[in-house]
């Protein structure tokens, strides 16, 4: 599965993991997303994140959130 990346605009620590290139899923409240990466099929996650879950995760729910240190990059 090819994982998109995302990071919410309205909050700056927010990232998700979504199974479509537009985030069509993710939960407005959090938004706008801007995509900012695409992880390939097999690929590892940003911050060492576990991929299995996340896939899991983005099949039953269409997307996983996640949070970043704010003096962490986001990509």
């Amino acid at each position: 599965m090819r994982i998109f990346v995302f990071k919410s605009e309205s909050r700056p620590t927010l990232c998700a993991f979504a199974g479509d290139m537009v985030g069509s899923r993710l939960p407005e409240k959090f938004g706008p997303w801007r995509n900012i990466n695409t992880v390939p099929r097999g690929g590892a996650l940003p911050h060492d994140v576990f991929r299995p879950p996340v896939e899991k995760a983005i099949m039953l729910e269409g997307f996983q959130l996640f949070r970043i240190k704010a003096s962490e990059p986001a990509s």
